[in-house]
């Protein structure tokens, strides 16, 4: 039996994320599909937030886990995975913080842009989950489109500038966090500058089919969704 369970929706770059690094940090794992049952009572006795992806070890205080940055962490640190999660404090503030901008600003951007695309609904008090009109919509989705951006250009700027990765020279768990959310603007062809291009061919790359695997269920995802009925 595998000493982690991670219960996951394959469409999802958050649950990708968490897919590529268990593969790339070399884990024993299984993986759980639960689409369409993250409301059942197991699930939310379990997990009351619904959300995926989800660690279960039997470590953890609760016996289980969810967001894909702090699952990332926690294996690294119990697992001692440094190349993912260096443990230097002024490297990992920099790890961190990636992630943190990643989640604060820059994904709520491509959440706003893609969801409506991807069929996924959008978040209570948001535009596009509201009664407003298609057009209002529609501008809501085409501004968040716009201010993408503006947090990719910080990314490029302070984060990337003369390093391959986020994580200097290796990947690091921001890294993969990064790359895993900028597959879903394939959904909405973004025009990604030159340098996001080659970072992500860069990221699989460097991990090859940890990386190539679990993002064809997402890239596959995204071309059926992309494709007329």
């Amino acid at each position: 039996m595998a000493d982690i369970t991670l219960h996951i929706l394959k469409p999802s770059v958050n649950n990708l994320t968490v897919r590529i690094f268990v593969r790339a940090a070399g884990l024993d794992f299984e993986e759980v599909d639960v689409w369409g049952k993250t409301g059942e009572t197991d699930f939310l006795e379990r997990n009351p937030a619904r959300l995926t992806p989800m660690l279960e070890e039997r470590g953890l205080p609760r016996g289980t886990l969810w967001e894909s940055c702090a699952i990332m962490s926690y294996l690294c640190n119990v697992n001692g995975i440094e190349r993912l999660y260096p443990s230097d404090p002024a490297q990992r503030a920099m790890v961190d913080s990636a992630m943190f901008y990643l989640i604060g600003t820059l994904y709520p951007l491509v959440a706003r842009a893609t969801y409506p695309v991807l069929h996924f609904p959008q978040y209570p008090g948001e535009v596009g989950s509201s009664d407003a009109d298609e057009g209002l919509k529609a501008g809501a989705q085409q501004a968040a489109m716009e201010a993408i951006a503006q947090p990719l250009e910080a990314y490029r700027r302070f984060f990337l500038e003369g390093t391959r990765f986020i994580g200097g020279d290796h990947v690091s768990i921001a890294d993969i966090r990064l790359a895993a959310t900028l597959e879903f603007l394939e959904a909405i062809d973004y025009p990604l500058p030159d340098w996001a291009r080659d970072y992500m061919a860069s990221m699989q790359q460097e991990l090859g089919d940890a990386y190539a695997e679990p993002a064809a269920d997402v890239r596959g995802y995204v071309a059926s969704v992309k494709t007329p009925a």
